[in-house]
């Protein structure tokens, strides 16, 4: 997965869902919340992680929320953000690092309550970039926004 800034750190969760995927046995909770400080600090839970999809959702709270008690839009940037960064990771070629260098989200409804769900597909994996769509849902199945965004590959660098 990404380490923070999406630079490309290596715990591999290519075979994605099972509690024992990781290294040490950890979820892929855990492994985002390890590798991803940020992702843990916010709460962001994954469910799936695979090159193909990838899943994860955040529960709503009044400390995530603008004052009329919506999810504040960077709080729903930075679930699709992360989840997206991600998808981009699992389609790297070995070795190689990631980091965003375009993202566009439209926002289409409000969470006011319950969970908000982000499943992200790559759009295009190729040598230089990788673009993901990620979909924000609400718990029911609502479409609260779409992220679009472009990540770069980036060659391993050399140790020293």
């Amino acid at each position: 997965m990404p380490e923070t800034g999406d630079a490309g750190g290596r715990a591999d969760t290519r075979s994605g869902g099972g509690p024992d995927d990781g290294p040490g046995g950890q979820s892929p909770s855990e492994q985002i919340a390890a590798t991803i400080p940020y992702a843990g600090v916010l709460g962001i839970t994954m469910e799936e992680a695979t090159p193909e999809v990838v899943s994860g959702s955040l529960a709503w709270s009044p400390e995530r929320c603008t004052s009329s008690g919506v999810m504040h839009g960077g709080v729903i940037m930075s679930l699709a953000d992360t989840i997206g960064a991600v998808c981009a990771f699992l389609n790297l070629p070995a070795e190689a690092g990631t980091a965003t260098v375009d993202s566009v989200t439209n926002f289409f409804r409000g969470v006011r309550d319950g969970a908000l769900h982000a499943t992200a597909r790559p759009l295009h994996a190729g040598r230089s970039f990788i673009a993901v769509r990620t979909e924000l849902t609400d718990d029911a199945g609502r479409l609260v926004g779409q992220t679009t965004q472009t990540q770069a590959v980036l060659a391993p660098r050399p140790s020293g």
